[in-house]
């Protein structure tokens, strides 16, 4: 039985939130969604680029706002989210902010450990306990969950950030669980090295004059030889905000170029 609308991928009339959705990833999700109907609220730390990319998003006829948010503290998520329902139905929850570290168990600080789990782990704590009785009220909703590759494979020197990822993996899980009655989804995007803005400035401050080089060994990494583009992840995170995916709930979905079952296993 067809679920979704006649044409595919339809998302208007539906409101969504993408947080951290200024740059990389979460803009690439916040342009696609609105290109597909969806009003979407940019959510960031820094409001300038929020309020930049949201008008990157007017610019071609579609709905955006943006709004200034600190995922990792309660008063500035219920702000934000109080104001967004004020105005209507919110159906459609991104949580896709996040920081990066590298570092091993002993070379990471308490302070950078405290700090990854601050905003990876505690920000889809805050943001989807802020929307979760709103959805129940409305008697349904799609909330997405950018998590890693780093939360099921041994990365090395990822030790805080793998941590992370895998707290968001397991949330995933129970969420999906304990409102599947109420028809609210959840689904989990695990991708693996993804060609960023961020990417580029870590490989230019930390590599400085061998970036070709390294940008090579970041694409090997990948049994198909080069990372993702944002605008994939974004192709993805449309299908599973869309009705199209409305069976699928619980699930992980790796975007890795085959690194997860292709990859060659380097003996120690």
């Amino acid at each position: 039985m067809q679920t979704g609308s006649a044409i595919p991928f339809c998302l208007k009339g539906k409101t969504a939130i993408i947080t951290g959705g200024a740059s990389g990833i979460g803009l690439a999700i916040a342009q696609k969604l609105a290109r597909h109907g969806a009003a979407v609220h940019i959510l960031d730390l820094k409001k300038e680029a929020a309020a930049a990319a949201a008008a990157q998003i007017k610019e071609a006829g579609e709905s955006a706002d943006a709004h200034a948010c600190d995922v990792s503290e309660a008063k500035s998520v219920e702000a934000v989210f109080r104001q967004l329902f004020q105005a209507g139905n919110v159906h459609i929850l991104v949580n896709n902010s996040g920081i990066a570290h590298v570092g091993s168990l002993t070379t990471t600080s308490e302070d950078d450990f405290d700090r990854i789990l601050r905003v990876n782990v505690k920000g889809v704590y805050l943001c989807t306990r802020a929307i979760i009785g709103h959805m129940q009220a409305n008697h349904g909703g799609l909330i997405l969950n950018m998590c890693s590759i780093a939360a099921t494979a041994g990365l090395a020197n990822r030790f805080a950030y793998s941590t992370s990822k895998g707290a968001v993996l397991s949330m995933t899980l129970s969420i999906a669980r304990d409102y599947l009655h109420d028809g609210i989804r959840c689904n989990a995007i695990s991708p693996a090295r993804v060609h960023t803005p961020f990417v580029d400035g870590f490989v230019a401050k930390n590599y400085p004059g061998r970036e070709s080089e390294m940008m090579g060994k970041l694409s090997a990494a990948q049994p198909v030889g080069r990372m993702a583009e944002p605008e994939e992840v974004a192709n993805l995170a449309l299908y599973l905000c869309s009705d199209e995916a409305s069976f699928i709930t619980g699930e992980n979905y790796y975007l890795d170029g085959g690194f997860m079952n292709l990859r060659e296993i380097q003996a120690s």
